[in-house]
């Protein structure tokens, strides 16, 4: 059980909803005494002796006296955690190739998933689809608080619309209220970044650090970035922050959906690694998933084509580097949170064009979730809002 003693320095009082304050000290540091919440959360033992009260109620906290230690004088003091199994969030990443859809608990452990790839990519089939792979989940008693979704390009926050996605060939889908009509749930939607970002400040290795300041650099058939300062993750007026896709590199011919070439997309997408793998005889049936059993196996060819792409990706997070000075910065990229070899290069990389004096190794790091990105990414939109205001959404 944490105890006074063991938290940090209390830092400046926060000025969020004080029952998203105490489930957030219970997600950090539970099992944990209410008079321990009062203090890490700067709260009166009222508000929290209040907040406890509406959290137990809706299933979101538990009391844990297994966790208690040994009886004194006067009242125990039962300690609070994480209800594990009352309640969940589904997640939904929209990918170019397909979909993935995830059922999340509180601690965005993944209980269940599946990934399909698009029958066909215009946005009704997509959605039509999605709906029913969320009807089709496997059933649970768990209580369903809301419905994160993440995918590429430029998504509106505020509105749910999927305003542009080159890749995709969408614009002005609106898929937060498309599947909040099919699954009658409350529906939020982001970027890759800003959704996987959101995930890092809640779960991630560094959470910590990452509620500072942080930058996250997503990787995949597109390309996004997303920061953050005091816990406040920057969307922008129209929520296009984060647009890194036509960053120039050197001595690289892919075509972009801009019409140019010499983009950072094209030259790192999945697309054009898989091609390239295909191309020179590495694998024989397309996917990413097939090109990194080949790379680690020990291809040489194959691991090389990531490396190469970490090189990329690291002299784009040199510019994020010294544009931002986080106190971290998050890199989701297949190779580097998979593949032994391509996060160093990554960061050799990322040293090598900084100018900034942060020592990468401790800067920069691979993804908290690994395999799971797509799974998590959605479900963290849907648990930011349970942790920002939990009484607002059960």
């Amino acid at each position: 059980m944490t105890r006074r003693g063991d938290l940090p320095p209390a830092g400046p009082r926060p000025a969020r909803d004080p029952a998203g304050a105490v489930l957030r000290a219970v997600l950090d540091h539970g099992p944990i005494a209410r008079s321990t919440v009062a203090r890490a959360t700067h709260l009166s033992a009222a508000s929290v002796s209040g907040a406890v009260t509406s959290l137990l109620d809706r299933g979101l906290v538990r009391e844990a006296p297994e966790a208690a230690g040994p009886p004194g004088i006067g009242r125990p003091h039962v300690p609070l955690d994480i209800e594990p199994d009352r309640v969940a969030v589904v997640g939904v990443h929209i990918a170019v190739p397909h979909t993935t859809v995830a059922l999340l608990d509180l601690r965005g452990r993944i209980i269940s998933r599946r990934r399909d790839p698009h029958d066909a990519r215009d946005p009704a089939a997509v959605l039509t689809a999605l709906g029913a792979r969320i009807a089709g989940l496997p059933r649970t008693r768990r209580r369903i608080l809301g419905l994160g979704v993440a995918t590429g390009g430029w998504v509106d926050t505020t509105t749910g619309t999927v305003v542009e996605h080159p890749e995709l060939g969408w614009r002005d889908v609106p898929i937060g209220a498309a599947l909040a009509e099919a699954t009658g749930l409350p529906v939020r939607a982001d970027t890759n970044s800003r959704a996987l970002l959101r995930a890092e400040q809640l779960f991630g290795a560094a959470a910590g650090r990452a509620r500072q300041s942080a930058v996250h650099l997503f990787v995949g058939n597109v390309v996004d970035v997303a920061f953050a300062a005091g816990g406040t993750i920057h969307c922008g007026p129209r929520s296009a922050a984060g647009v890194v896709a036509h960053l120039p590199v050197e001595g690289h011919a892919e075509v972009c959906s801009c019409g140019r070439t010499g983009c950072l997309q094209p030259a790192v997408s999945e697309r054009t690694l898989v091609r390239r793998a295909l191309a020179a005889g590495f694998i024989d049936r397309p996917g990413l998933d097939a090109l990194l059993d080949v790379a680690a196996h020990g291809h040489p060819g194959a691991l090389a084509l990531f490396v190469e792409r970490a090189r990329l990706v690291g002299r784009a997070a040199a510019l994020l580097l010294d544009l931002f000075d986080p106190e971290v910065l998050v890199v989701s990229e297949a190779g580097a949170n998979r593949l032994p070899g391509c996060l160093a290069a990554l960061r050799a990389e990322t040293a090598r064009w900084s100018s900034g004096s942060a020592d990468g190794a401790a800067v920069v790091r691979a993804s908290s979730f690994g395999r799971d990105v797509l799974a998590v990414a959605g479900g963290a939109v849907a648990l930011d809002q349970v942790f920002a205001a939990p009484l607002g959404v059960t």
